[in-house]
């Protein structure tokens, strides 16, 4: 199967991708500090709501390299992205009023689908 894209038009569709993938992320990072600061957790409580994302993101990137390798950049690539929106839609349900612990425990999964698109 040969692509009808030319390399350039393949450079910026991968590069606008790559932008709204560190938009998303950011988002989703800041909607996590300001809703647990809203709460009144302490910083290190907020850090520490991290900690999963960081460590998916980590495992992700062992293992991208390898399925890029495999099943090419592109289904990498929007799958990451997906991922990513499914991670952002996945924190509209989130309430103040939920207990403390679900609350982290269901942020903390939502991350770690996050941090899995880093390929």
């Amino acid at each position: 199967m040969t692509n009808s894209l030319s390399p350039l038009r393949q450079y910026a569709i991968v590069t606008a991708n790559y932008w709204a993938f560190t938009l998303t992320d950011g988002a989703l990072r800041m909607l996590v500090v300001f809703h647990f600061h809203s709460l009144g957790y302490s910083t290190l409580e907020i850090a520490l709501l991290f900690v999963f994302y960081e460590l998916f993101g980590v495992l992700t990137n062992l293992y991208g390299g390898w399925l890029g390798g495999r099943f090419g950049l592109r289904l990498t690539l929007w799958a990451g992205t997906l991922l990513q929106v499914a991670a952002l839609l996945l924190l509209i349900p989130v309430e103040e009023s939920w207990p403390r612990w679900w609350s982290v425990a269901y942020v903390m999964a939502a991350q770690a689908i996050s941090g899995s698109p880093r390929i």
